[in-house]
């Protein structure tokens, strides 16, 4: 059975459409990376998830029951984290972990739950109107992971963390999953998204352009591998032309003191044996992957090419306030934390 299951779902605000006939599947037991630019959608579509927002069109089922008709039960399954939390000033962190649990109807253990998250107990018995942003979005994260939840959506969890917190929160997604949870995962920061996601969908304007592993996504774009490979600074340009002649290769250029490829990826020795076959000897190589960023830029710059201007402009003007991933991408990886 899947974690969620989207059929058709549009919605419309006015007359702006901001969801346009989604089709999604999350298995169960999957880390799922949910991407897309701001105003693509997303947030709507975590809003339908948990029956904030009603689709125009379509149907939302999550852990197998409809969004709609049955979200009473389904938020008893789920942690959420949603992007744009409001914690209560005067309460302490103790007091919101005991009022996740009771709306669960579960029993948490709040310093088991703080330390988990990186929060002390002198942390934890303090009024949240004291916390930084960091300590407030690892509380929101530790509320989230009340009562052992079968789905955990995750909005922006990385959101006002140092390095050492987004770590954590890395670990802790990979270590719930390992426990059996779905895990729903939306951020921004895409190598987050890379390092602990099984499958990503990437949203645009609205639709779904691609749902696969990551590797798979490579597999279905031109963006290649990229070969680098060490020879005589001074025989480099010779190098880069002896490359240029193999059919599979995109590009060819010197950078610094090394040739720079971009070729499939099966064709990688096919360019080295050319350059030794020119008489240049190669005294290194090493290639990388295309990140799940350069996947992403590929996608969507296509996705925005093949667009009309007046289309790719309406879901962003529906979604004003629905996502703000941009805010705080600086203090994500590096922000003070505490």
């Amino acid at each position: 059975m899947p974690a969620i299951e989207l059929d058709g779902v549009t919605k419309r605000f006015d007359d702006v459409t901001a969801l346009r006939g989604v089709d999604m599947t999350v298995e169960d037991g999957d880390v799922f990376g949910f991407l897309g630019p701001n105003g693509a959608g997303k947030t709507t579509t975590i809003d339908i998830l948990l029956d904030f927002v009603r689709p125009t069109a379509g149907s939302a089922d999550v852990l197998g029951m409809d969004a709609r008709e049955e979200s009473e039960a389904i938020r008893e399954r789920l942690g959420v984290l949603p992007e744009g939390y409001d914690l209560y000033d005067r309460l302490t962190g103790r007091h919101h972990i005991e009022f996740v649990g009771e709306a669960k109807r579960a029993d948490p253990d709040p310093e088991a739950i703080a330390d988990r998250v990186g929060l002390d107990s002198e942390d934890l018995d303090r009024k949240v109107e004291g916390y930084s942003r960091g300590m407030a979005q690892r509380l929101a994260l530790g509320m989230a992971l009340v009562g052992e939840p079968d789905l955990l959506i995750l909005d922006e969890p990385s959101s006002g963390l140092d390095p050492n917190g987004a770590r954590l929160m890395r670990q802790i997604v990979r270590e719930e999953n390992e426990r059996g949870a779905t895990v729903f995962f939306s951020s921004h920061i895409l190598g987050q998204v890379e390092s602990v996601c099984d499958r990503v969908a990437i949203l645009q304007d609205g639709e779904v352009i691609a749902v696969d592993t990551v590797e798979g996504l490579r597999e279905a774009t031109d963006t290649g591998t990229r070969l680098v490979v060490s020879v005589d600074p001074g025989e480099a340009e010779a190098a880069a032309d002896a490359a240029r002649e193999v059919d599979a290769v995109e590009h060819a250029t010197v950078e610094g003191d090394d040739l720079v490829v971009t070729v499939d990826s099966d064709a990688k020795m096919t360019v080295l044996t050319a350059i030794e076959d020119a008489g240049i000897a190669v005294d290194d190589f090493e290639t990388e992957e295309a990140s799940l960023e350069d996947l992403f830029a590929a996608y969507t710059d296509a996705a925005t090419d093949a667009t009309p201007a007046a289309t790719a402009g309406g879901a962003s003007d529906a979604e004003v306030n629905d996502d703000e991933e941009n805010t705080g991408a600086d203090d994500a990886e590096g922000g003070a934390d505490r």
